[in-house]
């Protein structure tokens, strides 16, 4: 039996801080923490989705990976090969293999540029084919995206939001990548045309054995596309797991709360309870000790503010960063009081926990 391929991606322990400058003389005063040690891997064809909400680090993890902006610590490893402290010479014939769809289709295009010449650009930055050769390819992509090849010659402004998208994926297949990392790809798209978006990327992995960091809020979305889900909070990855493992059974109480906050379509199925969570988003600047969500869980106990919780393996390829998982069998998270007035769940902390401190 043949030895499994080795990821096209592996990220260990990656943080991403930003300086925080204040005062005459400019000194540093403080560090945003904006990713904060995160680990996975991206198999040959398929989708990770990265979910969270707005703020929690996965644009910035995103475009670290990619080094657009440079790692604080970690590593970065593309096809086993460590190109986390490459120069920027040394990562020119790297970029070929890892590409970018942005979140807005209007202001990731240049407006000076045609759509043909916006597509032909890397083809021309890497050398990979001729004028005449390139004229031909870049057809061709136009054509594999759902354009036409007249529209080459057409600028930007006179294409739809849809229309724009699909020529910034044509730029990011130009170069013949094995990862593409799609930053809310589909976010700023009307839903029918997300739809159109969605379905073309996956048709285009199929025939081309690509790769995807799928970065979205929406779960719906991320649901459709992604084999796998990792889900992050405050710039940690708290729950990872197969798409179907994670709706059916998700372990952190993080991930609970944003799965009950999915819209259901009959709003007379009232057979899903809400985990509703109090308080805001600590901020990134001074997060909290321990586990960064003891401050809003309603299960958190005093170790949960004292330990910072691991990401552990709890069976198959479910990973959840949770002290309530950390021995033991896998079990459901425990039933908590409802909010009064409401259909949903959600309370006090330290009843949930049995701790009298609270959290």
């Amino acid at each position: 039996m043949s030895e499994p391929a080795p990821p096209v991606l592996e990220v260990e322990n990656l943080t991403k801080r930003f300086p925080i400058h204040a005062g005459l003389f400019s000194r540093v005063v403080g560090h945003v923490h904006a990713v904060d040690g995160i680990s996975f891997a991206i198999r040959r064809g398929e989708t990770l989705g990265l979910v969270g909400e707005s703020g929690c680090g996965k644009s910035t993890a995103g475009k670290t990976i990619l080094k657009l902006i440079e790692p604080t610590s970690g590593s970065i490893r593309l096809n086993g090969r460590d190109i986390t402290r490459f120069g920027s010479g040394e990562m020119r014939p790297v970029r070929r293999q890892m590409q970018i769809i942005f979140q807005d289709p209007y202001s990731s295009l240049n407006p000076r540029m045609s759509a043909g010449e916006i597509v032909r650009e890397p083809l021309t930055i890497h050398g990979i084919s001729e004028a005449a050769e390139s004229h031909e390819r870049v057809a061709m992509l136009f054509e594999r995206v759902g354009l036409q090849p007249h529209q080459m010659k057409a600028f930007p402004h006179e294409f739809s939001g849809g229309q724009r998208q699909r020529i910034g994926i044509a730029r990011a297949l130009a170069a013949d990548p094995q990862l593409i990392i799609g930053d809310e790809p589909v976010s700023a798209l009307d839903v029918s045309i997300q739809a159109q978006v969605i379905n073309l990327l996956t048709e285009l992995q199929d025939d081309l054995d690509l790769s995807y960091l799928f970065i979205a809020h929406d779960l719906t979305v991320v649901e459709h596309i992604s084999h796998r889900i990792a889900v992050m909070y405050l710039g940690r990855i708290v729950e990872l797991a197969g798409t179907d493992d994670l709706f059916d059974t998700p372990l952190h109480p993080y991930t609970v709360a944003l799965l009950s906050a999915v819209p259901i379509a009959n709003p007379k199925n009232r057979s899903r309870q809400r985990l509703l969570l109090s308080g805001d988003v600590p901020s990134p600047v001074t997060p909290p000790s321990g586990c960064h969500f003891h401050t809003r869980c309603p299960y958190a106990m005093r170790r949960c503010r004292e330990e910072q919780p691991v990401l552990h393996q709890v069976g198959g390829d479910h990973w959840v960063s949770c002290h309530l998982h950390d021995a033991g069998p896998v079990h459901p998270l425990p039933s908590v009081d409802p909010v009064p007035g409401s259909s949903g769940a959600g309370v006090s902390a330290s009843r949930a926990a049995g701790d009298p401190a609270g959290p």
